[in-house]
């Protein structure tokens, strides 16, 4: 089918560049709306239905149980009150109504009489000039879908992760969109994917960078390490990087392996790819994991050896030090009969032999490595 053959196109277009994305990510809402309702369409045979006035989500599913096709409805950090009403028209579970509310939910998939519930992690890359102790990396946000027979929710949480060019993008594929609510469950799928695979090649440019200053020569051609707290810092943001890929990829498996009656046959294919595509972003995450442990090793491992060479020239130096102070303590103590004591040349030679001592213990001192 003509659809199915463009569909890959039609819901993830060429990736930008990690470090230049600057109009993905929209947090505006329209001040004349009242409510967290940022769109509410019905689309019937893949088109939207043009409307006089927008639609409020009650007036979008009376057209649809009238007419026929499904409605789309997205919001923006809505209230409890805000999404109770819409809750109540579709039919939707408590439980999943009160995660949809309060959000800070893990990725996961979960099945209703009439409908699926799924939460996703949104990850933003957030740019900065240098990574320092306190930088922050990634930024995390949650899209949740209900997908229902002849409707399609999402609720958006956090101030990145908008869907609006994702909606006209699908706007413009008529065939994609007569597939109903499970493909805008796909698309959106496949744009947080593509959004993980984008973060973690900006991620690996950072540990790059750290891995570099870690093992770079510094004095004498010795590993001059670095800030162990920066090291730290980007495992932390790793970790919640992990955090959202992980617990994503049974969801995506359950909806590329099992049938559902939610979702298109035709559709369903096309949620292996993006299980493939979660799958290698999150050996990736787990490879960054792993590098970063052994960095953070690496780099307290050459602290240490910092700190045994300095000790072993305050060692080397002491012992040198030592013969002089020696002899000076000898020649110091208040005794009548010594010898040497009234010899005319006593003074040059012990000093002549001291500096001979000396620079006898500085050769086997360097020789060895100590100096």
């Amino acid at each position: 089918m003509s659809m199915i053959r463009d569909l890959r196109a039609a819901v993830r277009p060429s990736r930008p560049m990690p470090r230049k994305d600057t109009g993905t990510y929209d947090t505006t809402r329209d001040p004349a709306t009242p409510s967290a309702v940022v769109d509410c369409a019905v689309y019937r045979d893949g088109v939207r239905v043009e409307t006089r006035a927008p639609l409020s989500p009650q007036e979008a599913m009376r057209l649809v149980r009238r007419d026929g096709g499904f409605v789309w409805i997205g919001l923006h950090e809505p209230t409890e009150a805000e999404f109770a009403g819409i809750a109540g028209e579709f039919g939707l579970h408590p439980l999943a109504v009160e995660d949809a509310v309060q959000a800070h939910q893990r990725p996961k998939l979960e099945r209703y009489d009439d409908s699926l519930f799924t939460v996703f992690k949104t990850i933003h890359y957030v740019e900065h000039d240098r990574l320092t102790a306190n930088s922050e990396v990634v930024e995390t946000g949650e899209v949740m879908c209900f997908t229902g027979r002849d409707f399609f929710i999402t609720v958006r949480h956090g101030g990145q992760g908008s869907l609006r060019s994702l909606r006209s993008r699908l706007q413009d594929d008529p065939e994609l969109l007569a597939k109903g609510p499970s493909a805008v469950l796909h698309a959106i799928a496949d744009h947080v994917v593509d959004g993980y695979v984008a973060v973690a090649d900006a991620v690996q440019d950072d540990i790059d960078e750290v891995e570099t200053e870690v093992f770079s020569p510094g004095r004498k051609g010795t590993p001059r390490g670095t800030d162990a707290s920066r090291i730290y810092q980007l495992k932390r943001e790793v970790l919640e990087f992990k955090r959202a890929v992980a617990p994503l990829l049974r969801p995506m498996l359950l909806l590329s392996e099992r049938p559902m009656r939610l979702v298109d046959p035709d559709i369903q294919k096309y949620f292996r790819d993006v299980a493939d595509h979660l799958a290698r972003v999150h050996e990736q995450v787990m490879g960054f994991d792993e590098l970063l442990n052994s960095i953070l090793q690496a780099n307290l491992a050459q602290a240490s050896v910092a700190q045994n060479e300095d000790m072993r020239k305050i060692t080397a130096w002491a012992a040198i030090i030592a013969v002089p102070t020696m002899v000076c303590g000898v020649y110091g103590m208040n005794f009548k009969y010594m010898p040497e004591l009234h010899w005319k040349y006593g003074y040059p030679v012990i000093m002549g032999i001291t500096v001979v001592i000396c620079l006898g213990i500085h050769r086997t001192l360097k020789r060895n490595g100590w100096l």
